[in-house]
């Protein structure tokens, strides 16, 4: 059930032609699918271009993320900084971003989430399923990785602010991730310590997905502050462990 001010329109992303009509009415689309959004970036452009007026565009919203600044553990990164290395498993991602902030027809943003904790856990889920066992964790990583992570509810502010000033912000593209990134092996530690497990290993990452998983981005935000007001208040990933564990247990 959703709540009353909610109407779902269900369709799919690559065929837009039985609900891409709704464009005339929207101010802002955000897109959270994650994927290679050129197709509806330009399904969107050409809906407003038959259906809407030149002004106002219609605001939107990609969903990328800060794999894409790539490994690195020696430099910071901001929401400015060029791309130049980013995980082979989004090396297509940063072509992404452009086509979407550079389209003349839509007043494009794009929000960059780091790895989000809270609720059902995101991609942490799998280490607190494999927590949960009672055995040795075994997760992918090497000695010193740190995560830059973002609770889901500060992203959502994010999202929210960048939704509500979008007509502004066209073009910019925002990192979203706490202020300091956190140690892999903080975290595995503490989820030994809470969760029962017999203790945990490091395994050399062996896919696309574990390498950029377990690579060290070490990301500063700020732009989200200095446009929005934006803040992460959310307790950090370690310092919040036990309530992010319980919180992904009464999820599943």
């Amino acid at each position: 059930m959703f709540p009353p001010p909610v109407s779902p329109i269900i369709g799919e992303v690559g065929v837009p032609d039985p609900w891409i009509s709704i464009v005339r009415d929207l101010d802002c689309v955000v897109d959270t699918v994650g994927g290679d959004a050129g197709g509806l970036i330009i399904a969107l452009a050409n809906a407003c271009t038959s259906l809407r007026p030149p002004s106002p565009k219609l605001s939107y919203i990609y969903t990328s993320g800060t794999w894409v600044h790539g490994e690195n553990r020696e430099s910071i990164v901001t929401d400015t900084t060029p791309i130049t290395r980013p995980a082979e498993i989004v090396s297509w991602r940063p072509a992404v971003e452009q086509v979407a902030v550079a389209n003349p027809t839509l007043n494009g943003i794009v929000i960059r989430p780091a790895l989000l904790y809270g609720r059902g856990a995101s991609l942490l889920a799998a280490l607190f399923e494999a927590a949960s066992k009672g055995g040795e964790i075994e997760w992918p990583g090497t000695p010193g990785v740190r995560y830059a992570v973002i609770h889901m509810d500060d992203l959502a502010d994010l999202y929210l602010r960048v939704a509500e000033s979008a007509p502004i912000l066209g073009g910019r593209i925002f990192d979203a991730a706490n202020d300091t990134t956190e140690s892999e092996e903080d975290v595995l530690a503490k989820l030994v310590k809470i969760s029962g497990a017999s203790g945990y290993r490091l395994k050399e990452p062996e896919t696309v997905f574990e390498r950029a998983l377990c690579q060290t981005s070490l990301v500063r935000p700020y732009l989200g502050r200095a446009l929005l007001g934006w803040q992460p208040k959310k307790i950090g990933l370690v310092d919040g462990l036990a309530t992010y564990y319980a919180s992904w247990k009464a999820s599943c």
